[in-house]
């Protein structure tokens, strides 16, 4: 037997009332008659109490019989069956696992604090209780070696001024690289009969010796960013100041005092703060 096999015993409400009727009509028969041998009624009613399997909503009992595998009771309710069967209770509830935080090194080599949250349950109930030593433990265990593999297939994030753009990040990219683990999670467990029903990344941050310094580098490329944005507006403005200028001839410029015009604009479109202006009252050669 190397698959499940789902079975459904006797009726454990009728073998119940036939357990009851041996064990008091043998104590009955055997106080009333003097005759001892009603005592063997007795106890296979007794023993008969010992067969009774109680399978709850969303669990299942896996069968056994002096170490062979006899079958799997999925549905629930009240059953009968052999008093020498040997039950195991395997809950068929979806579970969440939340992994601990791992540092690992992400595609670019940085080291990286991750974990995940993963929502699972069993669906083959041989695979889980005889194809794996514990499957709960098997969980845990093959769940952080899918994230540390995860990890060092992507970087955390772009780093487009070192030559580095990659299509999928694990910062940018969550939906991206949640398919990814949970395809990668549910290939290791399928081995135990597992299904994934969800994974997801839960926590995700540069390690602590880095994470200061690759702060300051985002600050850095978010204020490079802003002033790229800045002094392109600026260029653009000052070109259009000078052609409207010399379209409507409103005054003649000089290669000189165009630059200083360029200049004094430059000057106020991309500073940090406004300009105070400086009134001429003179002539323009004054």
């Amino acid at each position: 037997m190397k698959a499940e096999k789902v079975i459904k015993p006797a009726n454990g409400y009728l073998m119940l009332l036939i357990a009851l009727l041996l064990f008091i009509g043998g104590i009955v028969f055997t106080a009333s008659l003097g005759a001892p041998a009603f005592l063997i009624i007795t106890l296979i009613g007794f023993v008969g109490f010992f067969g009774f399997i109680l399978v709850n909503p969303n669990t299942s009992k896996v069968i056994l019989l002096f170490g062979k595998y006899e079958g799997t009771i999925k549905d629930n309710g009240l059953y009968w069956a052999n008093p020498l069967f040997r039950k195991k209770t395997i809950s068929l509830r979806a579970s969440n696992f939340d992994s601990e935080r791992l540092k690992v090194n992400d595609k670019l080599g940085n080291p990286v604090m991750i974990s995940t949250i993963l929502v699972w349950r069993v669906t083959d109930t041989y695979k889980a209780a005889f194809d794996v030593d514990n499957y709960e433990n098997f969980v845990r265990v093959q769940t952080d070696a899918a994230v540390r593999k995860l990890a060092s297939m992507y970087p955390y994030d772009n780093f487009a001024d070192e030559g580095h753009t990659e299509d999928i990040t694990l910062r940018s990219s969550v939906n991206e690289v949640s398919e990814a683990l949970e395809k990668e999670i549910d290939e290791r467990l399928s081995i135990a009969g597992i299904e994934v029903l969800e994974a997801r990344i839960g926590y995700l941050a540069y390690a602590q010796e880095i994470a200061s310094a690759m702060l300051k580098r985002q600050q850095a490329t978010a204020i490079v960013a802003a002033r790229h944005k800045i002094v392109e507006g600026a260029v653009s403005m000052v070109e259009m100041a000078l052609a409207e200028l010399s379209k409507k001839n409103i005054v003649d410029l000089d290669d000189e005092r165009k630059a200083a015009m360029v200049s004094n604009l430059m000057v106020i479109l991309c500073g940090d703060k406004e300009a105070s202006p400086v009134l001429n009252t003179g002539t323009l050669s004054h």
